[in-house]
């Protein structure tokens, strides 16, 4: 079960609905995605598998065929299959804002809709996704998918959140969730015993970060206190590990896009705080020996993102001035830490992003069902 602390120094702000029905009503109007609706002829694996590649893959200009691809770094190729990644995120939206919408106006029309989406998606023998990302961020000549592909569904955790407010709500069948808890606890199983999994877990990065997010927050949905408390050990000595005596995280810095970089790793370690802190075990409060804690990174980053023209590194690559853009983190420890400055910030900006890059990068459309 999905713990929701309630100690806020501070008041979230109030989401605004009128946004909320714009963005159920659309997803009424539309199409129930499945990830059998788009099949690449790339991908070795068959219709009901998730498959993407490599972001920053490029065919080689020095062989005839392309192949094996290349990398450059930071300089997204448009032409690499991307429907998937594109569909479940897609899913993902519909789903919080239709959940959100029935919340607010207990019309069961919003509710039915999110639940035939959930089902169709994650249940349905016809139309759902295999539990495992085996062909995720595949590099054409070189491997069929990677373990950096697992940060393609950092997305789903939003959906458990979801899902969860809607049990609460009375507005999903005890049929239906125990069938996406068996869903999840799969995908979960398969992230922590594969090899691509494993690999991922044990990325010292960004990576590494969010495939925690992603265990936590499915350990939790599927009851399993073992997982739980694993990655909340994890978060102490492996994840925070990363972050240097000053706040920041040298392995984000070092990339082509270190701005965009430094602000998705510290959103998804407040992400981690916020879903597996307890009364007896509160990692907003946790420190190493030498200090470093999640205090600490929001301290680096924020002077950054409240005037950006102080950021003393190179400029990103590419999106550069599609951020800051709305993030998690700045109502998440905004709240729990009094800090007023960030949820101004929050306010202040675009309600909705209109960058690809910064859409893909929001992993909580409303943090308002996390709290």
């Amino acid at each position: 079960m999905i713990w929701y602390p309630k100690n806020y120094s501070l008041k979230p702000p109030k989401a605004d609905e009128r946004w909320i029905f714009k963005k159920a009503d659309q997803a009424m109007e539309e199409p129930v995605p499945h990830i059998t609706d788009i099949v690449s002829d790339k991908s070795e694996g068959g219709p009901h598998d998730y498959y993407s590649n490599g972001d920053y893959w490029w065919p080689n200009p020095d062989t005839p065929d392309g192949l094996p691809y290349v990398h450059r770094d930071g300089q997204t190729n448009p032409d690499n299959f991307n429907g998937h990644r594109v569909m479940l995120r897609h899913m993902r939206t519909n789903v919080v804002f239709l959940t959100a919408a029935y919340e607010l106006s207990k019309d069961r029309i919003y509710s039915d809709r999110a639940s035939r989406i959930l089902k169709e998606f994650f249940l349905d023998e016809e139309t759902k996704m295999n539990p495992n990302l085996n062909y995720a961020q595949a590099l054409l000549g070189i491997c069929p998918g990677r373990g950096i592909g697992i940060i393609d569904t950092l997305h789903l955790v939003d959906v458990v959140f979801a899902v969860q407010r809607l049990k609460k709500l009375d507005a999903v069948t005890d049929d239906m969730y125990r069938e996406l808890q068996k869903w999840f606890a799969s995908y979960l199983g398969w992230m922590l015993t594969s090899a691509n999994g494993i690999k991922e877990m044990n990325a010292d990065n960004n990576h590494g970060v969010c495939f925690f997010v992603q265990a936590a927050a499915f350990a939790l949905f599927t009851d399993n206190e073992r997982i739980v408390d694993f990655c909340r050990d994890y978060y102490k000595n492996g994840l925070m590990k990363q972050m240097a005596p000053d706040g920041s995280f040298p392995r984000e810095l070092g990339r082509t896009k270190p701005y965009n970089y430094s602000i998705f790793v510290v959103d998804n370690m407040v992400s981690l705080c916020q879903i597996l802190s307890k009364p007896d075990d509160d990692l907003w409060e946790f420190t190493l020996s030498d200090g470093r804690g999640i205090k600490m990174g929001l301290d680096f980053i924020t002077p950054y993102i409240l005037d950006k023209g102080v950021w003393p590194y190179p400029p990103d690559v590419m999106h550069y001035d599609a951020f800051p853009a709305r993030a998690s983190f700045m109502v998440f420890a905004g709240c729990r830490l009094g800090r007023q400055e960030l949820l101004d910030l929050y306010e202040s900006l675009p309600i909705e992003p209109e960058d690809e890059e910064a859409r893909r990068n929001i992993a909580v459309r409303l943090p308002d069902l996390w709290m």
